[in-house]
């Protein structure tokens, strides 16, 4: 749902109608509660309350709605003309808690130094280097969380982010940003983060010789797994961590990575069978029968590491 369709469901909850606006009635979600479950009715020019609103409205929307209006109205963002989707208004509400924390401020300032892109950006935080593209408000308003200026528009940037830690031991190259967004915890343990950007792995060519033990961490679906292929090329000494954070569904999480092959889970979605030992491909198995995958940012990163054993 978007910011517009939020409020106007928070407004029937409150007066027991709201404004009947093509951009609320064509609404998938709007359209089911009037059409299947009636949890919303038409009027002649209102949408009214209907049985079992209030329910509904409070399991699912009031204590987000209530977070977003307060962010909003707290980071300066909330405009008559706001139309964000309630996903973009939470990787907002992330950024700005991460900012506040100084969290997020290694980052940015990595961003600022490397004359980062927009689409490195989106890619950073949206996972679609193209989803910012066309959004000048959502750009605006991204660069003022950040206390970013401008962001460059080529595409291609030779720059891996890195988290330090005193005394490193251990690198681990992150396919996502969050690890690196939650510093104090991986430095505690001695070990270095690194983010190259998801798909943009061609930097790696640049890292010179590494010689403390490397570990891969990801995403356990098909586009992240076939990124780790593409690393191993690269750095052959790498290791993929193995997971243990909880496994979602793709279909319910509408996750965009699905399975090839899916009618026999013993041919691994395409993945080189080679690259994976014994455990890694039951999983992988099990994961493509289930259609289910397994985020990275999920895992307990300390634990992966204990359970990888020496180098």
């Amino acid at each position: 749902m978007n910011w517009p369709v939020l409020k106007a469901l928070h407004e029937v909850y409150l007066t027991g109608e709201t404004q009947k606006k093509d951009s609320l009635v064509t609404d998938s979600k709007i359209r089911f509660m009037l059409e299947q479950t009636k949890e919303l009715k038409l009027g002649v020019k209102k949408v009214l309350k209907g049985e079992g609103f209030e329910k509904y409205y409070e399991t699912n929307h009031l204590a987000n709605f209530l977070n977003y209006g307060q962010f909003l109205s707290e980071s300066g963002l909330l405009k008559p003309q706001l139309r964000y989707q309630e996903a973009d208004i939470a990787v907002l509400m992330d950024m700005y808690e991460g900012m506040k924390s100084g969290e997020l401020v290694p980052v940015r300032d990595a961003i600022i130094r490397a004359e980062e892109t927009v689409r490195g950006v989106s890619e950073m935080f949206f996972k679609n280097e193209k989803y910012l593209e066309g959004s000048d408000s959502l750009v605006r308003d991204v660069k003022a969380i950040l206390g970013i200026t401008e962001l460059a528009n080529d595409k291609d940037q030779q720059y891996i982010y890195i988290l330090q830690a005193d005394d490193p031991e251990k690198i681990v190259l992150c396919e996502n940003l969050d690890f690196l967004k939650r510093p104090s915890r991986p430095r505690k343990h001695h070990i270095e983060l690194w983010y190259a950007g998801g798909k943009n792995i061609e930097k790696l060519n640049y890292t010179g010789e590494i010689t403390l033990p490397l570990f891969y961490s990801c995403d356990w679906d098909y586009d992240g797994l076939m990124i780790y292929q593409l690393v191993k090329e690269k750095i052959p000494q790498i290791r993929l961590l193995f997971p243990n954070g909880p496994r979602k569904s793709i279909k319910t999480t509408e996750h965009k990575s699905l399975w090839r092959s899916a009618h026999d889970s013993r041919l691994l979605s395409g993945l080189d069978r080679a690259l994976y030992d014994e455990r890694e491909r039951q999983l992988i198995m099990e994961l493509i029968s289930s259609d289910e995958w397994i985020i990275e940012e999920k895992n307990d990163l300390i634990a992966m590491l204990n359970a990888a054993g020496p180098f």
